[in-house]
């Protein structure tokens, strides 16, 4: 029945393999140590699992360079362990949904390679896009683009003779070139790799880089603004959200990409089970965002509107409203989500001081961080307030355990592009991808069996180790079984919101069913109004709600 989906209420779980379980101790994480940790997600309380890329790379942008779209990396394992996962998610009523890289491949990708050895106005090199440079002797390249990591969105090949030769491009690093989705060859290869994977069991789809594929006639020159995140979105500098369309880079949110979804919906129906298409598109206003999520292309859409609204109150009310319109227009549910592997952590990025622009990431020299218990604090109300809104929820490895972002990272340990293409001026997406505490006595805190990490864990990771928060009450892993388990139980994901007034402008306030939200952003306490409390995300005295905490009631 149409409305009663699993995925308009489903809590889905991002696992970024090389940093969730490493069963054989070689410091990267790995299906099979995926596997061996399912049980802990099934106690959690969540629905589906999304697994970041595991397929077949050079691993030069941690693995979202794709050299096999339908195999898996020796890295992670076998297409034998990613089905014993699959199978043991399935049999604990976990859905698994896999990563897709659409706009680009990898460089290493035999297409790839084929067309850089095939030569110019090739039909290997009309897979992808390339150009003849500008000047004289096409020194020059063919636009002014930059790349999303920094520098440069063209390169310029060599041909087999040695000379100089056509231009690529790629709007992430040199290593990814960008696919050419005009061409019906490139169309038809990925419908395969959905069938693949659709044959094999999956229930979905999370499509990376989901508002890009299609690019602008012509190729224009385009100056990006002085402020925005790199991605298209609105890099989280304004409280709340933008109401008036931006004009989109050529790149970006092109209207042939619905074309290509509208493509896969078809293919996606013909299979069993409702297995669904999750976009990641960074496009403002949320208006624009819901287009994505329109009955006849992809199920759901996250919601970076409203990640990135600071912790203020009239923001918050803002873009919830504006999110439950946009996306009901459109008999969607609203994806909400507070953090993901491109973006600081919530527990860090709620109590910044300074600009933090999308996927730049932070370190030892940004200006403004946070005191880590506000962080902490803050992170714990915003999840709980996120968590008793209607519709689907995701939730990243990690921040059930209160994890922040490391910002201690030692520069020779840093491995994303954005560091090496920027010169060390944006230290990139490493702090939020440090893999994750179990046991706070085990080598590498249970991460695996040996002392091996692949990117350093902080000592602070022993006091925020699963083992040491599991049964303890008012632990951060025990406030998101609670919250996760009273959302079922009352349907809050079915609900709706019911605005509530009287409790002063720093406070957030609805009904939503037969449990009362409040949610405090600023310093004062507020009187708590009559009810049983069922969930609060900190510390209560008698019937006030301290700042930076939210409070669930029995209406």
């Amino acid at each position: 029945m149409t409305g009663s989906e699993w995925w308009r209420t489903a809590v889905i779980y991002q696992i970024y393999p090389r940093s969730f379980a490493d069963a054989n101790g070689d410091g990267m994480g790995d299906l099979a140590g995926i596997t061996g940790r399912l049980p802990d997600l099934q106690e959690l309380g969540i629905d589906a699992i999304w697994l970041s890329p595991m397929y077949t790379s050079p691993q030069r942008d941690a693995g979202y360079d794709v050299a096999d779209y339908c195999d898996v990396d020796p890295l992670f394992g076998t297409l034998g362990d990613f089905d014993i996962l699959q199978r043991t998610a399935h049999s604990l009523g976990i859905r698994v949904i896999v990563d897709l890289v659409p706009n680009h491949s990898s460089s290493d990708h035999p297409w790839f390679q084929a067309a850089l050895a095939a030569g110019a106005g090739s039909e290997e090199r009309a897979h992808y896009i390339f150009r003849n440079g500008q000047g004289a002797a096409g020194e020059l390249p063919p636009n002014n683009w930059e790349s999303v990591f920094g520098g440069n969105a063209w390169t310029r090949v060599t041909d087999p003779d040695d000379t100089p030769g056509q231009w690529y491009l790629h709007l992430f690093d040199s290593t990814q070139p960008d696919f050419d989705w005009d061409n019906p060859w490139v169309r038809e290869q990925f419908r395969d790799v959905l069938r693949f994977w659709l044959d094999r069991g999956v229930d979905g789809f999370r499509v990376d880089v989901a508002h890009g594929m299609i690019k602008a006639v012509g190729l224009p020159d385009y100056t990006k603004p002085a402020v925005g995140g790199s991605m298209g979105g609105g890099g989280g500098l304004e409280p709340g959200i933008s109401s008036e369309p931006a004009d989109s880079p050529p790149y970006w949110a092109q209207d042939g990409v619905h074309d290509i979804y509208r493509d896969w919906r078809i293919i996606l129906d013909e299979y069993p089970g409702e297995r669904i298409l999750a976009a990641e598109a960074w496009v403002d206003p949320l208006a624009r965002v819901a287009e994505w999520v329109r009955p006849d292309e992809m199920h759901q859409a996250f919601n970076f509107a409203y990640l990135e609204t600071p912790w203020q109150a009239p923001a918050l009310r803002r873009v919830i409203d504006e999110s439950l319109a946009a996306f009901g227009a459109v008999g969607a549910p609203s994806t909400w989500v507070l953090s993901n592997h491109d973006v600081v952590r919530h527990a860090t990025r709620l109590a910044l001081s300074g600009d933090n622009l999308q996927g730049h990431g932070i370190g030892p020299n940004t200006v403004g961080l946070p005191d880590p218990a506000v962080g902490l604090r803050r992170a714990r109300a915003a999840t709980a307030l996120m968590l008793a809104l209607p519709g689907s929820s995701y939730l990243y490895q990690g921040e059930e355990l209160g994890l922040p972002e490391v910002v201690d990272l030692p520069d020779h340990a840093r491995e994303d592009p954005t560091w090496f293409r920027t010169g060390g001026e944006r230290y990139g997406r490493d702090g939020c991808r440090v893999p994750i505490p179990w046991q706070a006595e085990a080598p590498s805190y249970g991460f695996g069996p040996s002392e091996a990490s692949w990117l350093p864990q902080p000592a602070e990771w022993a006091h925020l180790a699963r083992d040491l928060q599991e049964g303890v009450p008012g632990s951060t892993l025990e406030l998101y079984k609670l919250a996760l388990r009273l959302r079922r139980e009352q349907s809050l994901a079915l609900g709706g919101v019911e605005w509530l007034d009287g409790f002063g402008d720093a406070v957030v306030a609805f009904r939503n069913g037969d449990v009362l939200v409040l949610a405090n952003t600023g310093a004062s306490p507020v009187v708590l109004p009559g009810g049983e409390v069922l969930l609060s995300s900190d510390t209560l005295t008698g019937r006030t709600l301290p700042g930076d905490t939210t409070a669930w009631l029995r209406a």
